[in-house]
């Protein structure tokens, strides 16, 4: 009997975006899985039943969730929807379990094999599978169009028989995908960007949209960037030194976008309110790190703010606000990652925790936390219980199983 694969509707309220296509779930047919999609699953992304249905697709209702082998999720799940899910099953999606032990520990608890995207490692054989790049990229293109929406005046140079309007001058702050494109879509609009990143490796990048450099090129500069491609965090004198810089040059701009994020930590402050005042009346701030504490002094998660004339604007899933095309892409990203986990000769999934990209995604398995950066606080959370009171009697615990701690380290996008 083939296994089944079960598509939920999202229930974050912010989230629109939904796990599959009808290219991806003709797909996973073809892998030998049957799939079923909760009715309206894909409504807000613009995918009707009819069309997951034509595909091949069972339009079932939340109990499925019950008999799925695999459920493929956007977000993570409440613990409501946990407790509906079987012992054994897996878990796929974007579980964001940073700063969360208590819910990591809850998918253990609850039987599941659960993997979480964001942690898919940068390697060639997993780009396909890249969730952080697909989004991130999408982010980045529709942080320009909300930042020309809110500006109120034209992007590009014109010459009219009334006078030229000067080109808008847009700073993109981290150069990483989301600022890459943003970068590359300001441009396309016809605005004079700059950008700045502490990556010595974006300058070049940058240069090739045909963006220009801004940083404080010293010694840590040279250095500031990880094995795995990922952004460091900056001493205190070289942040100082930098903010001097940024300072200056993000007064005379019209937009700015922020996109600076650190793995597993709050995103770093890069725009205080003094350089906010120094900006001119109706220049125009998007803050795509807001939802991670932000990267600009005074910004909203989920609003669009003024301060001093100059708007804040803090949208939540930012890709989610195109979701069509979200969906489509992440719901590749899945495909391409349970194809790893298929094994072609059953037709079932497969988890080989041998793998490096199991090793890198999988949080929980066999109820245990397996993820070295989880596991420790996990054990310790399941020893919580023995701090009882002196009245109480203690009572003889099982002892907790070991955890692999061979997973390479991983990270999130900057």
């Amino acid at each position: 009997m083939a296994q089944t694969i079960f598509i939920p509707k999202e229930t974050d309220p912010v989230e629109p975006r939904v796990a599959a296509s009808p290219e991806t779930v003709k797909k996973l047919i073809g892998l030998g899985f049957s799939v079923v999609v909760e009715k309206g699953a894909g409504t807000l992304s613009r995918i009707p039943d009819s069309e997951f249905d034509a595909a091949g697709a069972k339009i079932g209702s939340a109990t499925d969730a019950k008999s799925a082998d695999v459920i493929l999720k956007v977000r993570r799940p409440s613990l409501s929807e946990l407790k509906s899910y079987k012992k054994g099953a897996a878990l796929i999606a974007m579980l964001d379990p940073y700063g969360d032990d208590a819910t990591v520990r809850a998918y253990a608890d609850a039987g599941l094999s659960s993997f979480t995207m964001e942690f898919m490692p940068r390697i060639t054989r997993a780009q396909v599978m890249d969730v952080l790049s697909s989004q991130a990229n999408l982010a980045g293109y529709q942080a320009v169009i909300d930042a020309a929406a809110e500006y109120g005046r034209a992007l590009p140079m014109m010459m009219t028989a009334a006078g030229t309007v000067p080109a808008a001058k847009v700073f993109v702050m981290g150069a990483g995908v989301a600022g890459l494109q943003a970068i590359a879509t300001a441009r396309r609009l016809g605005a004079v960007v700059t950008a700045t990143d502490v990556r010595p490796a974006a300058k070049e990048q940058v240069a090739s949209l045909g963006g220009k450099f801004i940083a404080v090129e010293d010694e840590e500069f040279k250095a500031a960037e990880t094995a795995g491609g990922y952004a460091k965090e900056m001493s205190r004198e070289y942040q100082a030194k930098q903010a001097a810089l940024v300072a200056d040059h993000i007064a005379k701009q019209d937009i700015v976008i922020t996109t600076a994020l650190i793995p597993g930590r709050p995103a770093p402050r890069l725009v205080t309110k003094e350089m906010l005042a120094a900006m001119r009346p109706g220049s125009v701030v998007v803050d795509l790190a807001v939802e991670r504490g932000g990267n600009v002094e005074g910004a909203q998660p989920g609003k669009v703010v003024e301060i001093g004339g100059v708007k804040i604007v803090g949208h939540l899933n930012v890709p989610g606000r195109i979701a069509a095309t979200a969906s489509q892409l992440y719901a590749r990203n899945l495909f391409a990652f349970i194809e790893t986990l298929t094994d072609k000769d059953s037709k079932a999934l497969k988890i080989n925790l041998d793998d490096e990209l199991v090793k890198a995604t999988l949080l929980t398995h066999d109820g245990s936390v397996v993820h070295p950066a989880f596991a420790q606080a996990a054990a310790a959370s399941a020893a919580e219980p023995a701090a009882m009171k002196p009245a109480e009697k203690p009572v003889r615990k099982a002892p907790a199983r070991k955890t692999k701690a061979d997973t390479p380290k991983t990270g999130g996008e900057a």
